[in-house]
């Protein structure tokens, strides 16, 4: 029944909001209700919503403010800083992936041809942004190496695939020139890119700056002025959106335009799974075992591509299987792909339609991946070892843990434990002699033992870690992450488990709600730290510098006590 665009609209978004209730109160991811929603209004279930054209075109939206965000809070530097392993891991994963799928869809099926082959084995090389973005953002892994990782690879997947689109119409008897003309093109997006944020948007963006509306309407009029310029070079228009996102990304305003974005966001890319719901269909028998099958490809591929090339570099356990399993779905390209073929009259509807009901099915099985990865990891480990593939050994310096035990231990290294290692090395560099720090982050590792600082490689919240570590020996634990950023655990059960291990030990644990002190207080803590009162206390010099008309003379003082700062993380 179409009943125009708004009441559309309308249905999508309270059949969204009702069914992300039911999977809130179950613990359920909230993409998985959004994609149920979709399939349950859509025309294979009530049929209230017959005209998912409209609804897919502000979809697409969603989809371009998503792509422009992820650019505003990319750190090139820290993209750059893991080029090598990025571009590597990518490299083995897209031909790996595309010689796998070549092999197994030209000998098993359902391709009838081998040029059908290669389009189905491109489109099972590729993975879901969205779906892997929304997921990480959510968990606020991001930033992390494993983060860092999985987005590179998704990135070089669609600038691979847009050089495949160039080159699709010509795949019957293929030339050098369409290849190179889009790779032409891609360069005159950048440059365009950036050319524009270097000289043009500056001066603009400091002249309306005093008006948070007009650099939010700025932003926005920027991602979708390069989404529509990739359009008219016929890239995609994500990628413009990315490549915007990332060239205003160190402007001082973009804290605040993804703030003001994110809620708009939000509610156009509930839209888009809401959409992607609806092309969900009933499924025959026939159907549902080559969807297990083509699912069973997708994650074997993943792993096999994945895993040992990071293992190769030394990476360790969490860092060369989570990537693996991040990516372990199909694009929403990959259906683009296939339609495209179709109409060149290279692959079959048969084949569209299976591939169609793996995209879903993996959409829903890797929601619940990501999610509970390290629960994943956590079981897997054990068995990679049986096999012959340990993890990093838990410090390259055992000897020296043995003979000189450490008394402080600061569990898990982020940007405040980064800060305090900058302040002991500044105030008190007796101390580093005394100190281990135990994290799971192969790079931070590396980074500390340069600067002669004791390290054990694991994972903070399991017990194993720490009995190796020699926790039972410690005088002084640190624990300064939040409970968010913890995986696996939380720092009252960290608590409860390090009072096992170090009963006398003195224990410094981190807050991020008053209601918690008490709490970790009776666990057994001895001081429990709540940043938020410092940076209210921050906060509160501020405001009175402002009173007085003496920020710059505050920003100033910040400024020459940060250059003299050289810490483990920036």
């Amino acid at each position: 029944m179409d009943h125009g665009l708004i009441i559309d609209v309308a249905l999508c978004i309270i059949a969204a909001w009702v069914v992300a209730v039911i999977c809130q109160f179950f613990k359920q991811p909230l993409l998985l209700a959004y994609l149920v929603a979709g399939f349950a209004i859509g025309p294979n279930g009530f049929r209230w919503v017959t005209n998912a054209e409209s609804i897919q075109t502000i979809s697409e939206i969603g989809l371009i403010l998503l792509l422009f965000l992820i650019g505003l809070e990319m750190d090139l530097k820290k993209m750059l800083g893991s080029g090598k392993i990025i571009f590597l891991t990518a490299l083995a994963q897209i031909a790996g992936c595309i010689a796998l799928g070549w092999l197994f869809f030209g000998l098993i099926g359902p391709a009838q041809t081998r040029l059908e082959g290669l389009y189905l084995a491109v489109a099972a090389a590729m993975s879901s942004t969205v779906i892997i973005v929304k997921l990480l953002y959510d968990k606020r892994e991001m930033e992390t190496l494993v983060g860092r990782i999985t987005i590179g690879v998704l990135v070089l997947q669609d600038l691979f695939v847009i050089l495949f689109l160039a080159v699709q119409p010509n795949l019957k008897d293929p030339h050098l020139a369409p290849l190179a003309l889009a790779l032409g093109k891609v360069i005159l997006l950048v440059g365009v890119a950036y050319g524009v944020s270097r000289f043009v948007l500056p001066p603009i963006f400091k002249f309306v700056s005093r008006q948070p509306e007009l650099v939010m309407v700025g932003a926005l009029a920027w991602c979708f002025a390069m989404a529509g310029f990739a359009a008219q070079l016929n890239l995609s228009r994500e990628m413009g959106a990315l490549i915007a996102g990332v060239m205003v990304s160190t402007f001082p305003y973009s804290l605040d335009v993804v703030a003001k974005v994110t809620s708009i966001r939000d509610f156009f890319v509930t839209l888009f799974f809401v959409d992607l719901g609806m092309k969900i269909t009933v499924p025959t028998l026939l159907f549902v075992l080559w969807m297990i099958a083509v699912s069973a490809f997708v994650v074997g591929s993943r792993l096999v591509t994945i895993f040992p090339v990071l293992y190769r570099m030394r990476l360790g356990h969490r860092v060369s299987l989570l990537p693996a399993v991040n990516l372990c779905q199909m694009s929403e390209l990959s259906l683009v792909l296939l339609t495209l073929g179709a109409n060149s009259g290279d692959v079959s509807a048969n084949s569209i339609s299976i591939a169609a009901f793996a995209f879903a099915f993996l959409a829903v099985d890797s929601t619940y991946a990501i999610t509970k990865n390290d629960v994943i990891l956590r079981k897997a480990s054990p068995w990679l070892a049986k096999v012959r593939l340990p993890d990093l050994p838990a410090s390259e310096a055992g000897h020296a843990l043995a003979e000189r035990p450490a008394r402080i231990f600061l569990l898990g290294f982020s940007w405040t434990a980064s800060s305090l290692l900058e302040e002991i090395t500044r105030e008190k560099p007796a101390l580093l002699r005394d100190l281990v720090v135990v994290d799971f982050n192969p790079q931070v590792s590396e980074r500390l033992r340069a600067r002669d600082v004791r390290v054990v490689y694991g994972d903070i919240s399991q017990r194993d870690t720490l009995h190796h570590a020699g926790i039972e020996h410690a005088h002084v634990i640190v624990c300064s992450l939040p409970d968010t950023v913890l995986k696996g655990a939380s720092n009252r059960r960290l608590l409860q488990q390090l009072r096992e291990l170090s009963p006398k030990a003195q224990i410094i644990v981190h807050a991020e709600k008053i209601a918690d002190v008490p709490e970790l207080y009776a666990e057994g803590a001895n001081y429990v730290s709540l940043p938020r009162l410092l940076e209210a206390t921050e906060l509160l010099s501020a405001l009175h510098a402002a009173e007085h008309n003496l920020l710059d003379q505050k920003r100033k003082e910040q400024s020459e006590q940060l250059e003299q700062r050289s810490e483990v993380i920036p």
